[in-house]
């Protein structure tokens, strides 16, 4: 037997697999049990949500997690410290803040997604 942890949108599971015989003897069917088909990860946006050019000036996150809410439009006026995404890790609800005054160019981001440290969130101009 192995045993094996499966996450399934978000749910973990933890999963015995039994091995099967390498003789040439039949084995009896047993009942089929529920089968969870994996899905692929959603790929990060590429494009700005927007469809706004991109701004100079980016924002990324600060920490992994799950896109919480988006606090600023594009074409918003921002200064340096506004809150732009809130992300949430941990079940803590992280802002992230424009790194400078500005405006904002492009929403890289959709609530719900899920994002690494480092990804791009926003862009200012």
């Amino acid at each position: 037997m192995k045993n094996y942890t499966i996450t399934v949108n978000g749910s973990v599971y933890d999963v015995v697999v039994e091995e099967g015989q390498t003789s040439g003897a039949p084995v009896a069917a047993a009942p089929a049990a529920p089968r969870a088909v994996p899905k692929a990860a959603p790929a990060p946006a590429a494009a700005p949500a927007a469809g706004g050019a991109a701004g100079s000036v980016k924002i990324e996150a600060g920490a992994a997690g799950k896109v919480f809410k988006i606090e600023a439009n594009v074409g918003q006026a921002v200064k340096k410290g506004d809150s732009v995404v809130i992300v949430e890790a941990m079940k803590m609800e992280i802002p992230v803040v424009a790194p400078q005054d500005g405006t904002v160019a492009s929403i890289n981001v959709a609530v719900g997604d899920a994002v690494e440290a480092g990804a791009l969130l926003a862009t200012l101009n």
